[in-house]
């Protein structure tokens, strides 16, 4: 199916998208590619995977054999002499304690509890252990990048510059642990500084453009005052009555805010509300001292009375006038705690009054026009976070829009959502959907008076008529007896049950029974209905809702950040001595020149293509592609064609779509011939992978197992699709080419010359290329582009493991074909594990191919937060280095974060300086006013956005050997982001990061694949997982099969 560009519907992101999940839904505009990436309208992003050994934290990974080089040499690490190091001060600070959730705004900063630079293997959250790096001079400090400067003292700025000399200096100091080790010549230093430093902005921001805009960012500026001290506490509750095992009983946060409530609440003079946020667990900033040491709380619960013990210490005092100092040079970090104690305040309002889900606050006082059906509505609301700027700290506001389950009666959600439900009887089949729909809610109960929330856990196996119970009597003078459920409620609460035929509700907790009824519960308000279970027309309505017009959106941003229960209002923030601004900020952007193109003329001659400014996108009308491979030997594998059960209007017509395809290759100068056979079957073979595996090594045996390319047809979207992708990459080596039948029928000029676009990328030909070598890279070095991702399980899923991707070019100067790597790693692990190895295993095949190393490597790095930042420094790209350089070889490396789960949005003042869809243009640059203080970062709108509001990428240059100018590195990004080769306009995140993320999803289809079949075995249960279940076939290591 058609690739419609970056936006998606995942928790990463989109419509409120939650913040996680490298979700991961990437912002709520698209590229709208058209369908020129996928025609076969399946998702293509994050991408491909590896063999996982989750209990040992090591990764499972395809193996190849790597190529040596002409030289021969063996491999050795760098040394501390090949390394630019710049010092961050030890800090004293104590980390925020016991954070129990961060927030993804939160900026991470380098120095931020860490430590310093000192002690070697300790933990980057918890310090780097003790003892102190001192030097005379930075050694190795190369500097273009700024990463070089100043000596290991704490009274210097980190990332000061150097020359471009590099100067050398012993250093010593604690061994650094775990690195992996490595079959070397060379002995590995005893110490090896951490390049935890980011690269300075090397000049004042770029000023290379076409045209100057004056645009509008959701950053509403915040202004602090300095004489103000917030002061951080830690609460803990326990009970006072022991656990049953004799160990301290564990006190759910719910129950902590209950408690806290209830000694608050009686004691307002002491903790006057509107001076203190609260995090909802353990955390407290103030801004007036509040008394310390123990309190016991009464809490009632039901008849009974529980007591608890609450704790309350004091921690530290924060002073608001560090930002300023940070904000300008004179202090060389500020402490996370003081973001992450800024964040809370600024929460405390919204959170009053709108229901919070992570970063996000909507309101349930949903329209008419909200209502989804099936008792879901999209509630509207908004995501904020905290940024430091080189304006000063701002609040960014975005908005979000989530579905939620209506909070109604448990009956009138079933009436309304199950087809057949009725309140007289229940059936077995019947039982399991409602069981299904029900299981894992939370209600409140209606029968007596309490605020307590129930989950439930599923319906009881007789109904209510049936039901009976053991009473056990308090006091222990009766006999326990066994009671009716019916006529317990009856005499207990003076309810008469009116529906005994439906099971009760199983609210039991902790081996306890709780059956009520179901007449008697009510949902809990504030649950989220996930987004990927909506039909389609109501997750069509959802789309529409959550993707406003940029104009709109922008109005309904200053609605909701100065409404009464937004974050700029309330009292806390006043008496914080915080005053936030009700206008958004006012930055001035640059649109930088698109690159000339370079396509073939009708004849198949390379030709140069200049861009319309506004759209930037071309189409190969009356052109060729550069270069067309041979198709001789393909084969179509049509699953429409008995079509049982599903749309037997879809079914392919086969001579139209194989005479269309052909002539629209040939016109795009890729020499075509007729199929060799037309293989027939139907779409359920896609739901057994045993029948689904037969059949493809079937039509590859009547191929001689020569096979180029096979062409799938689907009547509709299929599960089976990611079983398809795995047994044909991973067991037969067979690249796939996927069409929707419907849409091969329409037999339109686009959607064909789309197929043939995706099929000769697969094959190693090239469609376009930029006309003029890339800007700082113009010498004859070769260059290489790597691109790293990695994407998560979605969230309340324990034990997926996380799918990391490497990819790298491996053509220069086109630098548009790629070859890539995966691996599975241990769950929700960030790192990429094998990320070295990758990254030589592709230098390899490189060398291979092109008979030389490349000599230059810019790495982009997708789905790493601003905490993170330390972690790819010092882990990453150390393993990188140690990996591939050796003797003779040291190629210079830049290292660039890419980031689109922020919340940044960029509005034109003046709807002449944007596109008729009132967004930005392609090409929109800021590096001014909205971005970090120092650090070498921007944001870039590359593409033309087309459904809601554009959302620009943001880069972060972290480490830089090259000496990249701003204007040189923000027009390399945007210049490459016109090399996506299945797409006929510039994509909205620069190719390569693109390509991982495509390919640590195609990784995660394969491992739902052998997920399902696990499941479907006798064995499912207990079936390990093997390696070579998701190795790479040899045949597809050299090619974009993953395109």
């Amino acid at each position: 199916m058609d690739n419609t560009g970056r936006g998606r519907w995942r928790g990463r992101g989109g419509g409120g998208g939650g913040v996680g999940g490298r979700g991961r839904g990437r912002g709520q505009n698209r590229d709208q590619c058209s369908g020129t990436s996928n025609p076969s309208n399946y998702r293509n992003f994050p991408g491909q995977q590896k063999e996982n050994q989750p209990d040992h934290g090591r990764s499972f990974r395809q193996e190849a054999t790597p190529y040596q080089g002409q030289s021969g040499e063996p491999r050795s690490p760098i040394s501390v002499h090949d390394r630019g190091l710049n010092q961050g001060p030890s800090s004293s600070q104590v980390p925020f304690a016991e954070s129990t959730k961060p927030a993804s705004a939160w900026v991470g900063l380098p120095w931020a509890s860490r430590g310093g630079f000192s002690g070697g293997g300790g933990s980057s959250s918890s310090g780097r252990g003790g003892g102190s790096w001192k030097t005379d001079s930075v050694p190795g400090g190369s500097s273009s990048s700024g990463r070089g400067g100043g000596a290991w003292k704490t009274d210097s700025v980190p990332g000061g510059s150097m020359s471009s000399a590099s100067a050398s200096a012993s250093a010593s100091g604690p061994p650094i642990s775990e690195l992996r080790s490595l079959e070397i010549s060379s002995t590995l230093p005893s110490s090896f500084p951490p390049e935890s430093v980011s690269a300075r902005r090397p000049d004042n921001g770029g000023t290379s453009c076409i045209q100057k805009v004056h645009l509008l960012a959701n950053h509403f500026p915040i202004n602090c005052n300095p004489g103000m001290m917030m002061l951080q506490y830690n609460i803990n509750v326990e009970p006072e009555l022991q656990s049953n095992h004799g160990g301290p009983s564990r006190v759910s946060n719910s129950d902590i805010r209950m408690v806290k409530n209830k000694l608050f609440s009686d004691n307002p003079e002491q903790f006057p509300p509107s001076m203190m946020a609260y995090d909802g667990g353990k955390i407290i900033v103030s801004a007036v001292e509040l008394p310390t040491g123990k309190f016991r709380v009464d809490l009632p619960r039901g008849r009974a009375v529980k007591s608890y013990t609450l704790t309350i210490e004091f921690v530290k005092e924060l002073e608001l006038g560090q930002l300023e100092a940070y904000r300008n040079g004179t202090v060389p970090f500020i402490p996370r705690a003081f973001l992450q104690g800024m964040d809370l305040v600024m929460k405390e309002n919204p959170k009053k009054h709108r229901v919070q889900i992570g970063q996000n606050f909507y309101s349930m006082n949903y329209k008419s026009d909200d209502d989804l059906g099936g008792c879901v509505v999209a509630c509207r609301g908004f995501q904020q976070g905290l940024k430091v700027t080189s304006r000063g700290p701002a609040l960014c506001v975005d908005y979000s829009v989530l579905p939620f389950r209506k909070p109604v009666p448990v009956l009138e959600f079933l009436l309304e959502r199950v087809f057949g439900f009725r309140t007289d009887c229940m059936d077995n089949q019947l039982r399991d959907t409602v069981e299904n729909e029900l299981r894992g809610l939370k209600v409140t109960v209606s029968h007596r008076e309490t605020n307590q929330k129930f989950e439930i856990r599923g319906l009881t196996s007789r109904t209510v008529n049936d039901l009976t119970f053991t009473l056990e009597d308090q006091d222990g003078i009766n006999p326990s007896e066994e009671v009716r459920v019916v006529d317990y409620f009856k005499s207990k609460y003076n309810k008469e049950i009116k529906f005994k035929n439906l099971p009760c509700l199983d609210l039991g907790n902790s081996g306890k029974s709780n059956d009520v009824p179901m007449e008697f519960c009510v949902l809990v308000e504030g649950q989220i209905y996930p987004k990927d279970q909506l039909a389609k027309v109501p997750a069509m309505k959802l789309k529409d809702i959550s993707l406003p017009k940029p104009w709109r959106r922008k109005e309904v941003i200053y609605e909701m950040a100065q409404a009464i229960d937004g974050p700029l209002r309330g009292e806390t923030i006043w008496n914080f001595g915080i005053e936030a601004r009700a206008q958004m900020t006012q930055v001035i952007g640059r649109v930088v020149k698109a690159p000339d193109l370079k396509l073939g003329d009708s004849s198949g001659r390379a030709c140069k293509f200049i861009l319309n400014k506004e759209e930037c996108q071309w189409n190969l009308v009356g052109r060729t592609v550069l270069e067309g491979k041979d198709i001789e030997r393909w084969a179509v594998l049509d699953f429409s064609s008995y079509d049982r059960g599903f749309k037997l209007k879809n079914s392919l017509i086969y001579d139209k779509f194989v005479q269309q395809l052909v002539m629209r290759c040939r016109k795009l100068r890729l020499p075509m011939k007729n199929p060799l056979f037309h293989e027939l079957s139907d779409m359920h073979v896609l739901s057994d992978t045993d029948r689904l595996r037969k059949l493809l090594n079937r039509v590859y045996d009547k191929a001689n197992r020569r096979l180029q390319i096979l062409v799938c047809i689907m009547s509709d979207k299929h599960p089976g699709y990611n079983a398809l992708k795995w047994i044909c990459e991973t067991e037969a080596g067979i690249l796939t080419q996927l069409c929707l039948s419907e849409r091969c029928n329409m037999g339109k000029d686009q959607y064909m010359s789309n197929v043939a676009l995706q099929i000769n990328t697969k094959l190693g030909g090239s469609n376009f290329e930029l006309f003029d070598c890339l800007p700082h890279l113009e010498s004859d070095d070769n260059v290489m582009f790597i691109g790293a991702d990695v994407n998560h399980p979605k969230a309340g899923n324990v034990s997926r493991p996380s799918f990391a991707a490497v990819v790298a070019t491996v053509n220069w100067p086109a630098a548009n074909k790629y070859v890539g790597r995966y691996c599975l790693q241990k769950h929700r692990t960030e790192k990429i594990q094998d990320f070295g190895e990758m990254c030589l295993e592709l230098i390899n095949i490189y060398a291979e191919l092109n008979k030389v190393k490349p000599k230059k490597i810019i790495v982009f790095r997708d789905g790493v937060s601003d905490s993170q930042f330390d972690m790819v420094l010092d882990e990453e790209l150390l393993d990188l280095k140690n990996a591939i350089c050796c003797e003779g070889y040291s190629p210079t490396i830049t290292l660039v974060i890419a980031q689109k789960r922020h919340l940044t949005r960029l509005f034109p003042m003046d709807p002449k300086q944007g596109a008729r869809n009132g967004n930005v243009f392609p090409g929109t640059v800021v590096d001014t006013t909205i971005v970090h203080p120092w650090k070498f970062d921007f944001y870039l709108c590359s593409h033309y956005g087309i459904l809601g509001t554009s959302k620009p990428t943001h880069y972060y240059c972290l480490y830089d050997d090259h000496g990249f100018s701003s204007d040189d590195l923000q027009q390399l990004t945007y210049n490459l982001c016109y090399t996506y080769a299945l797409c006929t306009k510039p994509v909205s995140l620069v190719p390569p990061a693109y390509y991982a993320d495509t390919l640590a999803y195609r990784v995660q289809q394969y491992y739902e694949a052998w997920e399902a079949e696990a499941a479907a075995s006798s064995s499912s249960s207990s079936l390990p997982l093997d390696p070579n279940s998701f190795k790479l076939h040899g045949d597809l290591e050299k090619i974009m099969f993953f395109c």
